[in-house]
């Protein structure tokens, strides 16, 4: 059947392309004679239901809710009506944004925080080119996200249709797997490849294309495409004829019981001699550290028995990315300061899910005399700059929360040296207050930024996530503000993409509907989403936004003046952001010089009325500061 099938869309598609155009010879209407007998046994064998209303996007539908899918993300358009109609009539909750880049930003952040698959749908031509800086944040963040777009009629393509692009050339890419769904048939199966290759190996987005044709009802496919014309004529009944053909087909088999359960997904591990070696590795070493990144998160271990097994081992650890709040506020074997003196101490350094990227010197963090162990899914990442500027001692591709579980069990009893583990924290405690002590510095007339955050730090509760989204203000919070527990700090990885506040608070509130989330802002960042308060207001999704308002994109001014002497294109306004809020039916606060005196009593506030259903925005208005005088942005 799958021969013939393929045999007879070959002939439609060449019938398409050179019989219709030229006009038809007795050749052609020959073949045109063997088609209509072949589509004759072909529609025997799969049957069109001509009155049926079902249409393509109650399959969509059945195939998320069978996968555990409970929200789709969506900007609504005509090519993806059929989806969301259907979603909201199985229950999963549909919601609408201001923008389609924050759709993916928001299923980005529900993919990293529930261990499933994030889901947005958009329409077709520039609602998903405005998708492409998300899809690719998710890409380089591992984070795995379906991507469902609209598109013109598989017949209509290349013809001039409305927003007719090349939207597999946009995507291929960008995702582990594109597909175009061009029979009703094919829906239930294209998806359940998607979202199982989204989650296996290392997780990342997929894109699966859907022609207007495959989800609307037959009757008004036929109505549309199928034949029209009443005029006479031979070239006419050809035309007539393979446009009804075309739909048939299109919809033949559709409604068949197909399977939408989820299929197995698979994940790499490490072998019993690569955990070995890394046993005998540790076992002999004075100066241990792990440096741990986002994909020691992923499933399928559970966050919580990866901290028990971190924990155990004893060995000090860096946290970066999505595994920031790993083991807690406090805890005494993590060291959150001074990273690279440490590294460069270190005997044996277990690489688990960081990549040798900018983020790590490229590898020159390193000691070249240190013992490395580098576990990664990717095994692009997992050698990434080994060729340069260091090797791995051991190199295992395999899953990082799987990997680090049968380490902690091979490693029981062992001991951390404690002289080694109170250095760094010494260190570490050394830095801590430097930069505590940077609170009671003056700034101008402004509020100085770091005792804001520190502020910000004392009244946030045990639960609250925090989502990171800018420069100069989220890098200085990332010293300061610790989050609480597993799972409690998004930001958006090695792309370090500005704009994904909004969708990743709208996501994480989604999954965690009981815990406070709070938007760190920069005043730059805060204009990429600022109009999402109006879906948060809508979906009743309430948030803190924390705007540190500098008036100014700091992080590049503070390299560019003193390099080229211009401030140009970095100097923003001390703007009533507060204001904009209101607009959007949120709450707006102000904090500045005036009422520095009552800081803890606005965020407290904005707390109460957050937890009352009401979505803030604090507009703190800041001023300069040398606390990251050094730094780069790029």
């Amino acid at each position: 059947m799958a021969d013939r099938e393929g045999y007879f869309a070959q002939l439609q598609s060449n019938f398409t392309k050179f019989i219709i155009p030229v006009g038809v010879s007795s050749a052609a209407f020959g073949v045109l004679f063997f088609l209509k007998k072949f589509g004759i046994i072909y529609q025997w064998f799969h049957k069109v239901d001509a009155e049926s209303k079902r249409h393509g996007g109650e399959i969509v539908a059945e195939v998320l809710k069978a996968h555990g899918v409970k929200n789709i993300f969506t900007l609504v358009g005509g090519h993806i009506s059929p989806i969301l109609v259907a979603c909201e009539k199985l229950g999963i909750k549909v919601v609408d944004t201001r923008h389609e880049v924050t759709t993916v930003f928001a299923a980005d952040a529900v993919a990293r925080m529930s261990g499933t698959v994030g889901v947005a749908a958009v329409t077709a031509g520039p609602g998903l080119t405005n998708t492409v800086t998300a899809v690719k944040n998710a890409q380089m963040a591992e984070s795995p996200v379906l991507l469902m777009g609209g598109a013109a009629a598989s017949i209509l393509k290349g013809r001039g249709a409305l927003q007719d692009i090349d939207q597999m050339s946009l995507f291929k890419p960008l995702c582990k797997y594109c597909a175009t769904v061009t029979k009703v048939r094919d829906i239930a199966p294209t998806l359940r490849k998607a979202l199982q290759i989204a989650q296996s190996g290392t997780p990342g987005p997929v894109f699966v294309e859907f022609p207007i044709d495959s989800l609307y009802p037959y009757y008004m496919v036929n109505k549309e495409v199928g034949a029209k014309s009443k005029a006479k004529g031979l070239v006419q009944n050809i035309v007539n004829w393979y446009l009804q053909n075309y739909v048939n087909d299109l919809f033949a088999g559709a409604w068949e019981k197909r399977d939408v359960t989820p299929l197995p997904v698979n994940q790499p591990l490490a072998s019993k001699s690569q955990v070995q070696k890394s046993i005998e590795l540790l076992s002999r070493a004075k100066k241990p550290l792990i440096i741990l990144g986002s994909q020691s998160t992923l499933p399928p271990v559970p966050v919580d028995d990866l901290r028990k097994a971190v924990e155990s081992m004893g060995i000090p650890c860096f946290l970066g990315g999505m595994a920031r709040g790993l083991l807690g506020r406090y805890s005494d074997i993590q060291i959150r300061q001074k990273r690279g003196e440490a590294l460069k101490e270190a005997d044996v350094v277990i690489l688990a899910g960081a990549v040798c990227d900018f983020r790590m010197g490229y590898g020159r963090s390193l000691n070249r005399r240190s013992k490395i162990i580098a576990v990664n899914r990717n095994k692009e990442q997992l050698y990434k700059n080994s060729d340069m500027f260091w090797k791995p001692t051991v190199a295992i591709q395999g899953d990082v929360g799987s990997f680090l579980m049968e380490l902690s069990k091979g490693l029981q009893g062992f001991k951390c040296d404690p002289e080694w583990l109170s250095m760094l924290k010494s260190k570490d405690a050394d830095k801590e207050k430097a930069n505590s002590d940077k609170c009671s510095e003056v700034t101008d007339v402004h509020l100085n930024p770091v005792k804001v955050l520190h502020m910000a730090e004392d009244v946030m509760s045990e639960d609250s996530i925090m989502v990171a989204d800018g420069g100069d203000f989220v890098g200085t919070a990332a010293y300061i503000l610790r989050p609480r527990g597993p799972l409690r700090w998004l930001d958006p990885g090695a792309f370090g993409t500005l704009g994904v506040g909004g969708g990743f608070a709208l996501g994480a509130k989604l999954c965690r509907p009981d815990s406070d989330v709070w938007i760190i802002y920069g005043d730059g960042s805060l204009g990429y989403s600022v109009a999402e308060f109006d879906t948060f207001t809508r979906h009743n999704v309430p948030v803190i936004a924390l705007v540190g308002n500098d008036a100014g994109w700091t992080q590049i001014s503070r390299e560019q003046v003193p390099m080229f002497g211009s401030n140009v294109a970095c100097q923003l306004a001390f703007t009533n952001y507060e204001t904009v809020a209101i607009g959007y039916g949120g709450k707006g606060m102000r904090i500045d010089r005036t009422n520095e005196d009552k800081i803890k009593e606005v965020f407290n506030e904005a707390i109460k009325q957050s937890r009352d259903g009401h979505s803030v925005l604090i507009n703190a208005l800041i001023g300069k500061t040398n606390f990251r005088e050094g730094s780069i942005s790029v």
